[in-house]
């Protein structure tokens, strides 16, 4: 790496890509290179310091990633002096629909993408019980892989890595039908027995889909990033078609402020 400096910008749903980053940040930071951790949901993308090392982090979505973080990536500032730039996302299992599009976007607005890693942690999405042994054994072993990519990161040891049809994947994953059909078989709703109007869920939201009224209310642009369910205190927020068993890698407050 170039440079000594570096902007993460990231998103995390229920904490998975928050531990990851976390993680990396430790073994940057004690190599002296300066952080300054940004949230993706309140960030600017034009406004990016293209003189500092850039850095991605966000979680997989539909073998792809959430429609916010794509706006966010098309609208990153250009740049004419090959800024490097690295991702890391998080994964339950497989994507397919974001490494090689992603890299593509970024060598068009004259980035050097110099390393990419997928991470496997937890499912945020569980219809059945929760065994938290396999969770915690699967989060020492993505913190492990995050440890490593920093290292490999920061000695040039590492490769932006992609499939070779990823292009299918993305245009299915992205595209607008995709989404509204994953919104009509996730669709959330709130219990009003168990409901007591905090607002966290409102505060949570990334895209400003809930509005609070008497109660929390749904928009339809929901992006399915699992934290005003899985946060929520007293588990008001449920599926409308099947039972969700929530899953969060920390606190809500640590979601909402980079620290």
């Amino acid at each position: 790496m170039r440079n000594s400096i570096l902007d993460f910008y990231y998103f995390s749903g229920t904490g998975n890509t928050l531990l990851v980053v976390k993680e990396m940040i430790k073994f940057f930071r004690k190599n002296n290179l300066v952080v300054n951790l940004k949230r993706i949901e309140v960030s600017d993308p034009s406004q990016i310091n293209t003189d500092h090392l850039i850095g991605l982090a966000f979680p997989v979505a539909a073998q792809s990633t959430h429609e916010f973080l794509w706006d966010f990536f098309k609208s990153i500032t250009s740049t004419k002096q090959e800024t490097e730039i690295f991702m890391v996302d998080t994964l339950a299992g497989f994507s397919g629909g974001v490494v090689g599009p992603l890299k593509s976007i970024l060598k068009s607005k004259g980035y050097k993408p110099i390393a990419s890693k997928e991470i496997k942690m937890p499912n945020n999405l569980n219809f059945k019980e929760f065994n938290e042994v396999k969770s915690d054994k699967k989060i020492q072993k993505g913190l492990k892989t995050a440890k490593k990519f920093a290292h490999d990161l920061l000695f040039g040891l590492s490769k932006w890595q992609g499939l070779p049809i990823p292009n299918l994947i993305h245009k299915v994953s992205t595209n607008a039908k995709t989404w509204e059909f994953l919104r009509r078989k996730f669709r959330l709703d709130i219990d009003e027995s168990k409901c007591i109007k905090c607002g966290l869920c409102y505060k949570l939201c990334p895209v400003d889909n809930i509005e609070m009224h008497t109660y929390p209310e749904f928009s339809e642009h929901c992006q399915l990033c699992m934290r005003c369910i899985s946060f929520c205190p007293t588990f008001a927020i449920f599926n409308q078609f099947k039972p969700i068993h929530t899953y969060t890698a920390c606190k809500s407050d640590e979601i909402l402020k980079a620290k």
